[in-house]
């Protein structure tokens, strides 16, 4: 059974930082590439960042480019988001998830496997 399981997240004030981690029983985790989306209510989930299935390709959205940090263990099937400079606006929930494929995907419904996701709340 496959599963994404999420930790990590809380609650910081506004200019703190936050890493969340994702632990994946997954086979063969390496030939997954990795993102991580956010999602508030009433909105669309978005990608926050991604990392291709070596390690050797990230993507990140404008709105964090400079702040996050997505990063990768195959040995340990995990893979991080070191979240740094928060604002209040990066208040979401965040999720993992596992994509198959030659690149990053940047859309929801092209990942194949979720984790159920942890609460970031930023405070001003």
């Amino acid at each position: 059974q496959v599963q994404l399981v999420e930790s990590g997240g809380g609650l910081v004030q506004a200019g703190g930082s936050l890493r969340l981690s994702c632990a994946a029983s997954l086979r063969a985790f390496a030939g997954y590439n990795m993102g991580w989306f956010r999602q508030v209510p009433g909105k669309e989930r978005e990608i926050v960042g991604g990392i291709s299935r070596g390690g050797g390709s990230t993507y990140y959205a404008d709105s964090v480019k400079g702040r996050f940090t997505v990063s990768r263990d195959n040995a340990r099937s995990t893979v991080s988001l070191q979240m740094d400079s928060l604002k209040p606006e990066d208040t979401a929930v965040y999720y993992c998830a596992a994509a198959r494929g030659f690149r990053v995907p940047t859309t929801p419904e092209d990942y194949d496997y979720w984790g159920q996701g942890t609460q970031v709340t930023v405070s001003s």
